[in-house]
């Protein structure tokens, strides 16, 4: 175990924001958008909670200070800067590859959101209160609050590092927890948590399975179940071809920008494109946004 190599210093580090270079460009209307907003209020009342993920730059012969390049926290950067901040706080890591890191993460799924708000509550802090901070409308803490009402413990465990559509549950409570069981494991199985999916087993669901008949779906035949059930094996089948080519030509994109970063962070190869071949320049950094985009979008699924 001694030659497994930490991916992140044990410690955690205040850089001035003069320190922290981007690695990527934030959008104008990405500072617009609900996530910057409830960002941008949670740091303002809470302070940063998640540091950003950051690599060490090589010192430079000229005496200046070090650089940072970070790899995660771009609008938490952001929401720094306007909030008129001067330093971060920051965890080190040992590889300047911002997808490696994101690889390593799992973002917040609304099962663990959900138990995170009824916790707060639990503890005194009014739902109002969490809107307000989180910058989100209050009917929203309160569907989140009631989320897993209804869901039988074992349906939690299961889905609570899925990223399942909201419609999910309100399908669920239809159904007995024996059956809410079944779902969630085909689910899992299918690789797919959306409420049309789980729409498609409701149907198929005989009424005893139920807690309410009035919720099965009348003038389905036994026949139109049994195409039902053959179209989400072939979609499932049709979805393992994609996946087993998907990483392979993600990680190839991802090397790609990681070498087109590089050479863009290179002063004078910035310099001449800046100057000559501007639309370039431009077209390539849009492509590596895409690709980070992308890329963490895959690793969320």
């Amino acid at each position: 175990m001694s030659d497994v190599k930490n991916a992140f210093d044990s410690r955690l580090i205040t850089v001035s924001i003069s320190q922290l270079l981007p690695s990527r460009m934030v959008q104008a209307n990405a500072l617009s958008t609900s996530k910057y907003l409830s960002i941008l209020a949670s740091i303002r009342e809470l302070g940063i909670i998640e540091p950003l993920a950051v690599h060490h730059e090589p010192v430079s012969s000229n005496g200046q200070p070090p650089k940072y390049l970070i790899l995660d926290g771009h609008l938490r950067l952001s929401a720094l800067k306007q909030l008129g901040a001067e330093h971060a706080l920051c965890l080190l890591s040992t590889d300047d590859e911002g997808f490696t890191y994101n690889r390593q993460i799992n973002r917040l799924t609304p099962i663990q959101e959900s138990k995170m708000i009824i916790q707060a509550i639990e503890r005194g802090v009014s739902a109002e209160r969490i809107a307000e901070v989180l910058n989100v409308n209050i009917d929203r803490i309160r569907l989140r609050q009631n989320l897993l009402k209804g869901i039988a413990p074992e349906v939690i465990d299961l889905l609570k590092t899925r990223m399942v559509g909201q419609p999910v549950f309100q399908i669920l409570r239809k159904m007995k927890p024996m059956r809410q069981i079944e779902v969630a494991e085909m689910m899992i199985s299918a690789n797919c948590y959306t409420g049309r999916y789980a729409q498609m087993v409701l149907t198929a669901t005989r009424p005893e399975d139920l807690t309410d008949s009035k919720n099965s779906t009348e003038g389905v035949s036994a026949e139109n179940i049994l195409k039902m059930e053959r179209e989400m094996e072939r979609l499932y089948h049709d979805y393992r071809l994609v996946e087993d080519t998907l990483g392979e030509t993600m990680l190839v994109l991802v090397v790609a920008k990681g070498y087109l970063s590089r050479l863009l962070r290179n002063e004078a190869i910035s310099a001449y494109l800046q100057r000559f071949e501007p639309d370039l320049e431009r077209e390539l950094v849009g492509i590596m946004d895409v690709v980070t985009a992308d890329a963490r979008s895959l690793e969320r699924e």
